[in-house]
């Protein structure tokens, strides 16, 4: 199942940047795009501006265990795009702002909010 969680294909990341809507935070910007899959997959851009390959593999870590402990809604596709200051951000922040832009697009699955807390504290 793992393999199927996440966008690994060049067009899929393309179709979410052209036809996607987004939000953003101060560390993240968030793409979405309705996939009507069974499940929704996700991914992360982390660019040169964030920082060196330490660093930018150390966001995607902590982005990706975010989103494991994160319910999301069916059939969406999902980039989150690091900015800048993502770089200094702490677990914590950048969980509040994962979970900030998942609750304005509608994407978090209602009811299970209490299980990520218990699991995360």
């Amino acid at each position: 199942m793992r393999g199927g969680k996440y966008l690994n294909q060049p067009k899929q990341y393309e179709l979410v940047y052209n036809k996607g809507s987004s939000w953003a935070s101060k560390l993240l910007v968030m793409k979405a795009l309705s996939s009507g899959l069974t499940l929704s997959r996700y991914g992360f851009s982390v660019s040169q501006k964030v920082g060196k390959a330490i660093t930018r593999n150390r966001v995607k870590r902590l982005l990706r265990e975010v989103l494991r402990l994160t319910p999301l809604e069916s059939g969406w596709d999902i980039v989150f795009i690091a900015r800048p200051r993502a770089a200094g951000a702490s677990f914590w922040e950048l969980k509040e702002s994962v979970l900030g832009l998942l609750s304005q697009a509608g994407l978090l699955r209602e009811g299970k909010d209490e299980a990520v807390s218990l699991k995360t504290n």
